[in-house]
């Protein structure tokens, strides 16, 4: 899996990527909570958008987004990081709001 931490890493996220491996992914982390939005501008991949929060609890789940939209993708609600999972991933795995994510960045 790979990181988004800074500014920088979070603007560039996917973007440009023509492939991505079936067990890859990209994690974002923000300082708190707080509404989220992502867009697929120059994002060539369907992506599962994970909305996470503080402590890993998967709070909302935007599924097989549209590739090079520039619609904003929002999460509902307060979210602390963002986990963007090939499409189809989070139907493959049953992934469900209410899961959690392990990882220890997570206050669990």
């Amino acid at each position: 899996m790979e990181l988004a931490l800074t500014p920088e890493q979070r603007a560039q996220g996917l973007m440009f990527r023509e492939e991505l491996a079936p067990d890859a992914g990209m994690l974002f982390l923000f300082d708190r909570e707080s509404p989220r939005a992502f867009w697929m501008k120059n994002t060539y991949l369907p992506l599962d958008l994970l909305f996470l929060d503080s402590g890993g609890t998967i709070v909302s789940i935007a599924r097989d987004t549209t590739p090079l939209s520039e619609t904003p993708i929002p999460s509902q609600v307060p979210a602390a990081a963002v986990l963007e999972l090939n499409a189809g991933t989070a139907a493959r795995l049953d992934i469900a709001p209410g899961d959690t994510v392990i990882y220890r960045a997570f206050s669990q």
